[in-house]
C-alpha cells in the first residue's frame, strides 16, 4: 500500500471510530484528523467534505463485510446449506460495530445524513440478494420449496436486525454470547429449511458461488483473490 493509500485507510478507521463512539453528528473533521494523527488540510487531500468522507467509509466497510463472508464460507465445509451462508453472513456482520449500525440504520450514528435525500442507503437500493438466494436454494433442491422465498428472506433480514439490535431492549447480562446466539440461529434454520429428504449440498454450494461471483462482478475495486479451493474447483 502506497503513502496516499494508507494515510486515507488511517483517516477512514479513525473515522469509523469516532463516529461509532460518538456518532455522525458531532464527529467533526478535526477530531478525526487528531484520531487518524494527520493534519485537518491532509484530510481535505482525499475527501472534498466530511459527507464525503463519511460515504467512502460506508462503501468501504460494505466491501469489508462482503470480503470477510466470502472469506468465512469458502473456508467452511458445509458452505453450501443456507444456515452455513447465514451463519457467516452474521459471524462477518458481528465483527463490525460500524457495519452493525449500518444495517440497523441507527440513527444515533448515522445522524442527519439518513435524511439526506439522495443517501448512499437510498443510491444502493434494495437489491433483494438474500431473496435471491433463497430462491436459488429452493431451484437446486437444497431449501424446502413450501414457503415463499420472500417470507423466508423476510424472516432471515429479521433475525439478523434482532441479534445487531437485541442489546437495545435488553440487559446485556440476559443476552448469550453472540457466537452460540450465531450457531443456534443456524440449527433452526436447517431444522426449518431443509427438505424432507435432505438437502442438495453440492447445489447449494453452486448457488453460493454464483452469488459470490455476482458480488465480485459488482464490487471490482476489491481484490477478491480466489481461494485454493476455488482454484481447485476451477481446474
Amino acid at each position: 500500500m502506497d503513502e496516499k493509500k494508507e494515510r486515507e485507510a488511517r483517516i477512514l478507521t479513525a473515522a469509523a471510530t469516532l463516529i461509532v463512539r460518538f456518532g455522525y453528528d458531532k464527529t467533526t473533521v478535526s477530531e478525526i484528523a487528531r484520531e487518524a494523527g494527520v493534519s485537518k488540510g491532509a484530510i481535505y487531500l482525499h475527501f472534498e467534505s466530511k459527507e464525503d468522507l463519511f460515504e467512502a467509509l460506508l462503501e468501504r466497510e460494505v466491501t469489508a463485510h462482503s470480503k470477510r463472508w466470502f472469506e468465512l464460507t469458502e473456508r467452511d465445509p458445509g458452505g453450501g446449506s443456507i444456515a452455513a451462508m447465514y451463519r457467516n453472513t452474521l459471524l462477518a456482520l458481528d465483527e463490525s460495530p460500524f457495519m452493525s449500525a449500518m444495517f440497523r440504520r441507527d440513527s444515533s450514528v448515522l445522524g442527519s445524513y439518513l435524511k439526506k435525500p439522495d443517501n448512499f442507503f437510498t443510491r444502493e437500493g434494495d437489491t433483494n440478494v438474500r431473496y435471491e438466494f433463497v430462491k436459488k436454494m429452493q431451484e437446486v433442491g437444497a431449501v424446502r420449496d413450501d414457503v415463499d422465498p420472500r417470507i423466508i428472506a423476510h424472516i432471515m433480514n429479521m433475525l439478523a436486525y434482532g441479534l445487531v439490535a437485541i442489546g437495545d431492549v435488553m440487559p446485556a447480562e440476559q443476552i448469550p454470547p453472540t457466537d452460540e446466539v450465531i450457531e443456534g440461529i443456524a440449527v433452526f434454520m436447517d431444522a426449518a429449511l431443509t427438505p424432507p429428504g435432505g438437502a442438495d449440498m453440492e447445489g447449494g454450494k453452486r448457488v453460493v458461488r454464483q452469488i459470490m461471483d455476482a458480488y465480485r462482478a459488482k464490487l471490482v475495486s476489491v481484490d477478491l483473490e480466489p481461494s485454493a479451493e476455488q482454484k481447485e474447483d476451477e481446474s
